[in-house]
């Protein structure tokens, strides 16, 4: 794939429950309101302080950024049936990167619900039969024991750990081939993911 693909729209996901969306301004709020949570900080890097709106505003940016010159980004994570911002989901891959990093961070008022699974699932399924990316990897601190879950629920496999930012951090990955050999939806997911 060339980056960034000429006319490119930043696809929308849907699950059962969840739909993986572009970031949009209106976002703003929940957004800041999202990285304003130490307990939601604790396990990112960035040294875990609250963040105040500008840098939020800021980081949205980048967000959206990301998209239009890597031609890949994260999406917003809504619930779908009320609407809800419950957090986000997607990839990073800025210059320098580590690898293809597939990451969520939820509101912790969606925490414990098996959002980052099903959401994070989608995103995985769209980068390995879509975009058709070789391997995804997952930077995770070492002592946060709810992402390891979701990772290992993805089917990602500790590959290492690696300092990152100045964190050591614990890598998870998975090759396309294993994911379609022994992690890929049932025919019945995938007719229900929506791509557009």
């Amino acid at each position: 794939m060339a980056y960034p693909p000429d006319g490119m729209s930043i696809p929308t996901l849907t699950t059962e429950r969840l739909r993986l969306r572009s970031f949009r301004a209106s976002d703003l709020d929940d957004y800041a309101a999202l990285n304003a949570d130490w307990e939601v900080l604790r396990h990112l890097g960035g040294g875990a302080e609250p963040w105040d709106r500008p840098r939020s505003s800021r980081h949205l940016a980048f967000l959206l950024g990301h998209w239009h010159l890597w031609g890949s980004g994260t999406w917003a994570l809504e619930h779908k049936e009320s609407g809800t911002f419950l957090g986000m989901v997607g990839f990073f891959e800025p210059e320098g990167w580590p690898g293809f990093e597939l990451a969520w961070v939820l509101a912790r008022s969606a925490w414990g619900k098996g959002y980052a699974t099903e959401g994070a699932r989608a995103a995985m399924d769209y980068a390995f039969t879509v975009w058709k990316r070789d391997h995804i990897i997952s930077l995770i601190a070492p002592e946060n024991r709810a992402s390891i879950r979701v990772a290992e629920r993805l089917g990602e496999r500790l590959e290492g750990r690696i300092t990152h930012l100045g964190r050591e951090m614990l890598c998870y990955g998975l090759a396309r081939a294993t994911y379609l050999k022994e992690v890929a939806p049932s025919d019945e997911l995938c007719s229900m993911r929506k791509a557009g």
